[in-house]
C-alpha cells in the first residue's frame, strides 16, 4: 500500500509540535501529528501547568502565614491536597482538549500511535503499520525523566520521577528530592510549603541505597562528602516520596533515526544547525530532543519559526537562542536573562564589565513578621570603543523575589532590544513596586 501523503509531517503533540503544525496549518501546508499519548506534552500534562498550579497553592500556604498581620483573623487552616489535584487535572484534561479541537480546526490529522522512520528512500514513517510520507518531517517528541539504575543504586526504581508527582493522592509525609535543577528545587519548595518535611540531595550528597521497610515507606541510606571533610553517612527514615530529578533523556530511542541518517549525541540528543535541520535533507527537530534550552517557549518559538521558512519562504526564519529569559518557581522565584557576571568577564574583559545589585525587603513584608529578601543584580558591559562612562548595555538580568517572576518578562524585552544602563535611569519608576529597583540602581 502506497504511502499517505503529506507535506508537513510532525512527530510529537508536545507544545513545540503543536505550534509548528498549526503555524504550518496556517499558511496552507497539509499536515499530519504523530502523537500516541494526550497532547500538549510534558509541559501541559506532567510539567510547566500542573507544577504552576500546585506552586500557586504552596504561595497561598505562604501567604496563610501573613494573614494575621495583615489584620485576618484565621483560627484554623487545613489544606486539602485530592482538592486541588482534582481541579488541577480536570483544568489540564480541558487543555487536552482544547488542542485536539485547535488542531481540527486547522485540519490537521491525528494520526495516534508510536511513528518511526522506515528504510524508505525517502523519509517514511510507519505508524501502526500504516506508512506516511512529506517531504518535511519534524522531531518534536520531547524527553522524559532519567532514572538511575537498580544495578547503580539499589532499590533506585522504589522512587519516583517529576511524572509520578502528578499522581500523587496525598501530600506526602516525608519526601526526598534527589536533583540541584529547576525540577528538583520547584518541586522540593511545593512540598516542603505545604506541609512536607523535605529534603533536597544536591552533588556533594550521594544516595547509596534505598530499600523497602516492613510498613512499607522507605530508607534511605546517604552519603554527604563535604569539602575538607570526611564523608559522612546517614539513613533518611520512612520516606514516602523518593522522587529522582537529575536530569532528561530525550525520546529519540525507538525513531529509527539511523535508517535515515539523522545524526545524534553521545547523550541520544538530535543534531541540528541554527535552522533546526538535521543531517538528513528535510527532516528536522525542535524542543527538548535537541538538548538546547530545555524551555517550552523556545519549542514553541522554534516550531513556529521553522513553519515560516519552509511554508512561507523566510528563508532566513530561525530562532535566536540568545538571551532567552526563564524563571524556577521556586520560594522565592528566581528570574535570569542573559549573561552571568563571569560570562560577562569572558566575553568583555573585566575592566569593561560594571555590576549593580540590591537586596532589600519588599513593601508586602513591612507589615509581617515573615520577611523574605528580594535580591537583584544587574550586568552591564561596555564595548571596546565604547567606554563605560558612555553608559553600558545591559547584558544580564538576575534576581530573586515576590513577583520576579511577572517583572522578568517585561524587562527582558528591552535587553534583547540592547537596552543600556542610561535607558533604564531614564525610565520612570513605578512606586512603590520591588520593579521601581531596576531604574533606581547606583
Amino acid at each position: 500500500m502506497a504511502a499517505a501523503a503529506y507535506e508537513l509531517l510532525v512527530l510529537g503533540g508536545g507544545s513545540g509540535g503543536l505550534a509548528g503544525a498549526r503555524r504550518a496549518a496556517e499558511l496552507g501546508a497539509r499536515v499530519a501529528l504523530v502523537e500516541p499519548y494526550r497532547l500538549g506534552g510534558t509541559c501541559v500534562n506532567v510539567g510547566c501547568v500542573p507544577k504552576k498550579v500546585m506552586w500557586n497553592a504552596a504561595v497561598h500556604m505562604e501567604f496563610v502565614h501573613d494573614h494575621a498581620d495583615y489584620g485576618f483573623e484565621m483560627p484554623s487552616i487545613k489544606f486539602n491536597w485530592r482538592t486541588i489535584k482534582e481541579k488541577r487535572d480536570a483544568y489540564v484534561r480541558r487543555l487536552n482538549e482544547i488542542y485536539e479541537n485547535n488542531l481540527k480546526k486547522a485540519h490537521i490529522d491525528i494520526i495516534r500511535g508510536y511513528g518511526k522512520f522506515t528504510a524508505d528512500p525517502e523519509p517514511t514513517i510507519e505508524v501502526n503499520g500504516k506508512r506516511y510520507t512529506a517531504p518535511h518531517i519534524l522531531i518534536a517528541t520531547g524527553g522524559h525523566p532519567a532514572v538511575p539504575s537498580d544495578s547503580q543504586i539499589p532499590g533506585a526504581s522504589l522512587g519516583m520521577t517529576s511524572d509520578g508527582f502528578f499522581d500523587l493522592e496525598e501530600l506526602p509525609r516525608r519526601s526526598v528530592i534527589v536533583g540541584a535543577g529547576y525540577i528538583a528545587v520547584e518541586i522540593a519548595g511545593i512540598l516542603s510549603t505545604l506541609g512536607s518535611k523535605s529534603s533536597l540531595l544536591i552533588r556533594q550528597d550521594k544516595v547509596k541505597t534505598v530499600t523497602k521497610s516492613p510498613s512499607g515507606l522507605l530508607d534511605v541510606t546517604v552519603t554527604s562528602s563535604m569539602p575538607g571533610h570526611k564523608p559522612t553517612e546517614e539513613v533518611i527514615q520512612d520516606v514516602d516520596c523518593l522522587l529522582w530529578a537529575v536530569g532528561r533523556e530525550p525520546n529519540t530511542q525507538d525513531l529509527c533515526l539511523d535508517r535515515v541518517g539523522v545524526q545524534m549525541d553521545a547523550k541520544g540528543h538530535v543534531v541540528v544547525d541554527e535552522y533546526q535541520n538535521t543531517t538528513r535533507r528535510g527532516v528536522y527537530a525542535i524542543g527538548d530532543v535537541c538538548g538546547r534550552a530545555l524551555l517550552t517557549p523556545v519549542a514553541i518559538a522554534a516550531g513556529r519559526k521553522l513553519a515560516h521558512r519552509l511554508f512561507e519562504g523566510k528563508q532566513d526564519s530561525r530562532l535566536d537562542y540568545h538571551c532567552i529569559p526563564t524563571v524556577v518557581f521556586s520560594h522565592p522565584p528566581i528570574g535570569t536573562v542573559g549573561l552571568t557576571e563571569d560570562e560577562a568577564v569572558a566575553a568583555y574583559g573585566r575592566e569593561n564589565v560594571k555590576i549593580y545589585s540590591t537586596s532589600f525587603n519588599p513593601l508586602y513584608h513591612a507589615v509581617t513578621q515573615r520577611k523574605v529578601k528580594c535580591v537583584m543584580k544587574l550586568v552591564c558591559a561596555g564595548k571596546e570603543e565604547k567606554p563605560l562612562s558612555s553608559s553600558p548595555k545591559v547584558v544580564g538580568l538576575h534576581m530573586q523575589g515576590m513577583g520576579c517572576d511577572e517583572i522578568l518578562q517585561g524587562f527582558a524585552v528591552a535587553i534583547k532590544m540592547g537596552a543600556t544602563k542610561a535607558d533604564l535611569d531614564n525610565t520612570v519608576a513605578i512606586h512603590p513596586t520591588s520593579a521601581e529597583e531596576l531604574v533606581t540602581l547606583r
